[in-house]
């Protein structure tokens, strides 16, 4: 790590807490410094005294402390935090985060703080693969939380399975790792303007039907977390997804191709670099019917007449003084050969593009490949970006862009 992190350590209740002594000497070989906030349960498994002690901090439980700053604790250390770590996470603790409750001083914290937030979860396997404990995780991943683990093995109930706390070397290299990935791109379009485009667009028939796609929306919003975690003022432009909108970032609802290219043109001549990883409908019906058509109205067969929306890409980078505009492509076949023909067709700076019949990395998958192509001295240069997590690319294509972007300043 380039400079001396400050990480804060929450620990709620659960079992695993009596490893989080270890855990606060491994973090602390990194050279960082930690900081501990203890729930009240927590208080049951590990003592105060014994984290004070490895960690060199005072270690803090109540959301309005004298001695802190102003008496407020939860600010203090949310200013100061470059990065919270919640291990044990347990099941309780889980839930009130994903509601953004804030009834103590972690999860007040949590709340304050514009630090990436990293959840080792903690508990028995039935709690873990509870459906409420399943969805509750989904929608902290959404927020753009970092899981870690669990892992699996012999609990202290009995039960062997998933459940387990992360052991504390291992947990403390990936949370080294997450630092080192922030590192990347911090303060990288500081000063610079983004606007993301994410999810599907629904293109109406009739008032109950539509044309749409699979696209989940999980990508562009990876990209709008890694265009915050960079410095830039980020504005998102979302077609229709059950996601939460990232932290910081202004966003932007719209549900056809029509209300898009509005949003975005509206937008885009005061933006440094558009990012358009909507999957736009390419065809919306000629014809918007006032009523449900009737199966007796199609005799049969039922034709639709289609005609193409707008290519809003395109048309932000014809855009005189265009941004630096970045396109993803989701293709079945020919995957790279497609992407090529796009860029030098729309006209603009870099793509990015996946192949979408694989379903390890095709819409609603977690994770993601992708091939990253731009301009460079004349010709196409390239990058492959390897099977991993969708905040993980979006970071290097943060990094990648970014840097593009600086080349066409200079």
């Amino acid at each position: 790590m380039s400079r001396q992190a400050n990480i804060l350590l929450g620990i709620a209740g659960g079992i695993g807490a009596y490893k989080t002594p270890m855990l606060v000497r491994e973090l602390a070989k990194t050279g960082a410094q930690i900081r501990t906030v203890m729930t009240r349960s927590a208080h049951e498994f590990v003592t105060p005294a014994s984290l004070q002690a490895v960690s060199g901090f005072e270690v803090r439980s109540e959301t309005f402390d004298r001695s802190a700053e102003a008496a407020m604790s939860h600010i203090e250390l949310a200013r100061w935090a470059h990065l919270i770590l919640i291990a044990p996470a347990t099941a309780h603790l889980i839930a009130r985060l994903a509601h953004g409750l804030a009834d103590d001083l972690l999860t007040t914290i949590v709340l304050a703080s514009n630090a990436p937030v990293v959840v080792a979860p903690a508990m028995n396997m039935h709690m873990w693969s509870h459906p409420a404990t399943e969805r509750n995780c989904t929608k902290l991943t959404e927020m753009g939380y970092a899981m870690i683990g669990p892992d699996e093995g012999e609990q202290a109930c009995g039960d062997e399975g998933p459940g387990r706390m992360v052991e504390p070397c291992d947990l403390a290299d990936q949370v080294v790792a997450l630092l080192q990935k922030s590192a990347r791109v911090e303060g990288l379009l500081t000063g610079r303007k983004v606007l993301v485009t994410a999810g599907p667009t629904r293109e109406a028939i009739d008032p109950v039907r539509y044309i749409s796609n699979h696209s989940s929306g999980r990508q562009g919003f990876a990209m709008c977390r890694a265009a915050r975690a960079a410095g830039a003022e980020v504005t998102l432009v979302s077609g229709p997804v059950s996601l939460t909108t990232p932290p910081g970032v202004k966003r932007i609802d719209v549900v056809s191709a029509q209300e898009m290219q509005g949003a975005v043109m509206a937008c885009a001549p005061q933006m440094d670099m558009v990012i358009a990883v909507a999957a736009v409908s390419d065809f919306a019906p000629v014809k918007l019917a006032e009523h449900k058509i009737k199966k007796q109205q199609s005799a049969g067969n039922w034709r639709l007449e289609l005609a193409a929306n707008p290519d809003v890409l395109a048309e932000v980078a014809a855009l005189d003084d265009a941004p630096f505009t970045l396109g993803f492509a989701a293709e079945t076949r020919d995957v790279e050969d497609n992407a090529r023909a796009k860029l030098e067709a729309k006209g603009i700076d870099m793509i990015a593009v996946n192949d979408v019949g694989n379903q390890t990395i095709g819409f609603n998958s977690v994770n993601n490949a992708m091939t990253l192509m731009w301009r460079e001295a004349g010709s196409v240069a390239s990058e492959r970006l390897a099977f991993s997590s969708k905040d993980e690319i979006a970071a290097r294509i943060i990094a990648r862009a970014s840097a593009c972007l600086s080349a066409c300043d200079d």
